[in-house]
């Protein structure tokens, strides 16, 4: 259940409420909270019967899937947590009694200087999820939240505000994440994420699950740990319980308690390589209707992600931090047309569309009419243009894997913009011909890591100049090249990336071979994504290190590589 209150003081304030200290300094706080997530007992150190079981002495409510902030607002910020008001009650299962469920907002992690309060229901029919979209904050601080119910306590999450809107704002940094399988490896991205001081939200691009059975896309084919439940996931139940699962991971429980996340789906979220009429992994015949699912897995997405729903229950939509940068937010996968098929010759027919009409007219608005110093635009998908003319014939087949690209070596990606070359025309047509500067494209998806210049059209490149610059994240764990072909690493991805880069001239930057995430920087004057790389993704304990850095500056819409990681 979903509550919306605007900040109050408590009834009874704390002795110093009125004449508040200042909250504590930023760096203390994000450490605390790192610190203070990784001390929650979690249901993943226990074996499960069910994602997030409940143990079965368990006499009390509990919070087994932690904390969470998200969508950050200059006034105000969406809070999450799930409760589990008895042992039966586990994700997915429509179990458990309704139970009240108080949260609580403070200017300290003592909870001292309480600013907002309310209490929310949760019931089975919510999944005994809850949100709160408290308002009434100050703009640019950290708060500090937390949940009780029949007595128990969660985890103490720390959430921070987005700038006001006509501020002025020196940098904003945000952790870029994309593509989780659980399977594949453990989440040490996250939790290097969480142990930094420094960033304003984390950006997740995507595939925050995925709805494949287990076994049918572990990591080099191994399944270094079960999806919950085991089966593919069709149902609401089915949906609830994966995302339970996903949640009872610590390093995923930490990143959300230290610092707010603003999610968008992609397709692993209903099923690969969904578009507005099924899927890929979608079999009507045996797996039912396909409004049915997509309806099953939007309800579990917006009970589990702290998120708001968008235009038409999606998560397009748009924030703004202060006059450094806006960030639209795309959804590629409920509006899109069908991929087109090898040979059909239609990947620039106009009444085909990644966007959807409406979403694409609001895309275009908002680039113009934004007065930032920077447009951000997160989209699931590539949208760099990318030919495979000199790739050799033997990695066609698992590059295809990745990009959806014909076996055939054809010229496009049909599951990415290069699939519906007439919206992308469209849009960056639109950005070149209204001198829209400083956009950014932030992606995931692929499992690989780039720094692109995005031209109008890339066979005249670098005559004609970019209109963007686009930074695309690899995987947290999921399979990269040298993964799917069960090489050594640094191997076969290194001979693909020389043909790639060959051939696209835009492309500056491509690693097909790591698991990790990215940091992106901005200032006024530029743009930098870092990225991070880690030493194992089936080490829990995973080291993680910078690899590379590429920026854009301010005005040029072309990308060059930095020495060294934004300071």
């Amino acid at each position: 259940m979903t509550e919306t209150a605007s900040a109050t003081p408590p009834s009874s304030p704390a002795p110093d409420a009125a004449r508040p200290a200042p909250p504590p300094a930023r760096r203390s706080v994000v450490k605390a909270a790192a610190a203070g997530a990784a001390l929650v007992p979690l249901a993943a150190a226990r074996p499960a019967s069910a994602a997030g079981a409940a143990p079965a002495n368990a006499a009390a409510a509990a919070f087994l899937h932690g904390v969470a902030s998200g969508d950050p607002l200059p006034d105000g910020v969406l809070l999450w947590t799930r409760v589990t008001p008895s042992p039966e009650a586990v994700p997915g299962s429509g179990l458990g009694p309704a139970v009240q469920v108080t949260w609580t907002v403070a200017e300290d992690r003592n909870f001292a200087r309480v600013v907002a309060a309310g209490t929310v229901t949760a019931d089975a029919s919510g999944d005994h999820t809850v949100k709160a979209d408290v308002r009434g904050l100050r703009p640019a601080t950290d708060y500090w939240f937390r949940f009780t119910a029949d007595g128990a306590v969660s985890p103490a999450g720390r959430a921070r505000t987005a700038p006001a809107h006509d501020t002025a704002v020196d940098s904003l940094r945000l952790g870029v994440v994309s593509c989780s399988n659980y399977e594949a490896g453990y989440f040490s991205s996250y939790r290097h994420l969480a142990a930094r001081t420094d960033l304003d939200a984390v950006l997740h691009l995507g595939d925050y699950i995925y709805e494949y059975a287990s076994g049918d896309y572990a990591g080099r084919g191994k399944v270094l740990r079960p999806h919950v439940p085991s089966h593919e996931i069709t149902t609401l139940a089915d949906y609830r319980a994966r995302h339970g699962r996903y949640k009872t991971d610590p390093d995923l429980q930490a990143m959300h308690a230290a610092v707010p996340v603003i999610a968008m789906w992609d397709d692993h979220e209903f099923a690969n390589d969904a578009w507005s009429g099924g899927a890929q992994n979608h079999q009507p015949d045996t797996e039912g209707d396909w409004a049915a699912r997509v309806s099953a897995a939007k309800q579990a997405y917006f009970e589990w992600m702290p998120v708001r729903p968008s235009v038409a229950g999606t998560t397009y939509r748009s924030l703004r931090f202060g006059r450094l940068a806006d960030l639209s937010l795309l959804d590629l996968r409920s509006f899109r047309s069908q991929q087109s098929t090898i040979g059909n010759g239609d990947v620039d027919d106009p009444d085909r569309t990644i966007t959807g009409r409406a979403q694409l007219d609001w895309l275009k608005k908002g680039l113009s009419a934004s007065d930032a110093a920077w447009r951000l635009v997160g989209t699931s998908v590539m949208i760099s243009p990318v030919a495979f003319g000199s790739v050799p014939a033997h990695l066609l087949g698992p590059l295809a894997e990745l990009l959806g690209v014909p076996k055939e070596g054809l010229a496009v990606n049909v599951d990415q913009w290069d699939g519906y070359t007439d919206d992308r025309r469209e849009l960056l047509t639109h950005l070149r011909d209204n001198a829209v500067r400083n956009t950014v494209f932030l992606t995931g998806d692929i499992h690989m890591a780039w720094a692109n210049e995005v031209p109008v059209k890339a066979a005249t490149y670098p005559g004609t100049p970019p209109v963007a610059t686009e930074f695309v994240v690899t995987s947290v764990t999921s399979d990269n090249l040298d993964d799917i072909l069960r090489v050594a690493p640094r191997t076969v991805s290194l001979v693909a990336e020389s043909a790639v880069k060959s051939a696209n001239r835009h492309v500056k930057y491509i690693d097909m071979d790591r698991h990790g995430f990215g940091v992106l920087d901005v200032t006024a004057e530029r743009a930098q994504m870092d990225y991070y790389v880690l030493a194992d993704r089936s080490d829990p304990a995973s080291a993680a290190s910078w690899s590379r850095g590429y920026r854009t500056l301010a005005g040029t819409q072309q990308v060059e590589r930095a020495d060294a990681p934004a300071r």
